[in-house]
């Protein structure tokens, strides 16, 4: 028949290919939708820290499934064993696959040898938010916290993740630095390795 096509049915949404369709989301549904999940569990909190551990709860939840998806579609079911092939994989491939582009910077800490920082010039979960003031500290980067958090956890990389403003010179807004503070058995495990 002409005009027909044949079409190839999937049995399995994991098994679709990545590069078939639109992969992006509308930055506006996103940005409304955001910020319906913040007001949400604004109202259920007193204070800050409670609000952040909440977002962070959130991310969690997408990290572990982004990890599921991105092994098996990317990694054909491999998971990453060593620590700079983690945070490499979480810098570039699942931070491509979120953002649309490559974290601007990943750095070893220099006081402890546990610590890794992702910095992001403008995050974008804080590039529509507006902070009152009576919530200064408050950092909607808690959420993509959760994500590095739950791609770590899931990796067998358990860590302490959290989402920090960093003041840059000359620019009005600060930037984004997730802070990845690696559990001992990590760091044991890795020195074992070589």
């Amino acid at each position: 028949m002409i005009g027909a096509a044949k079409i190839k049915q999937y049995s399995n949404v994991l098994e679709k290919p990545l590069n078939k369709g639109k992969q992006e989301v509308s930055l506006s549904a996103f940005a409304f939708l955001f910020s319906e999940l913040v007001q949400y569990n604004q109202t259920q909190v007193d204070n800050i820290a409670e609000l952040e551990r909440r977002l962070e709860d959130a991310g969690y939840a997408v990290g572990a499934r982004v990890l599921e998806l991105l092994c098996h579609r990317e990694k054909g079911n491999r998971r990453e064993t060593r620590l700079l092939g983690i945070l490499s994989f979480v810098h570039s491939t699942v931070w491509k696959v979120l953002f649309g582009k490559v974290a601007d910077s990943l750095e070893k800490g220099t006081e402890h040898e546990d610590e890794y920082m992702i910095s992001e010039k403008e995050l974008l979960v804080n590039r529509f938010i507006s902070i009152p003031k009576d919530m200064g500290t408050f950092n909607c980067g808690a959420f993509v916290a959760g994500i590095v958090r739950g791609v770590l956890d899931g990796s067998g990389f358990p860590a302490v993740v959290t989402a920090h403003f960093v003041p840059m010179e000359g620019q009005q807004r600060p930037r984004t630095t997730i802070l990845i503070k690696f559990s001992e058995e990590v760091l044991r495990r890795e020195a074992r390795l070589g």
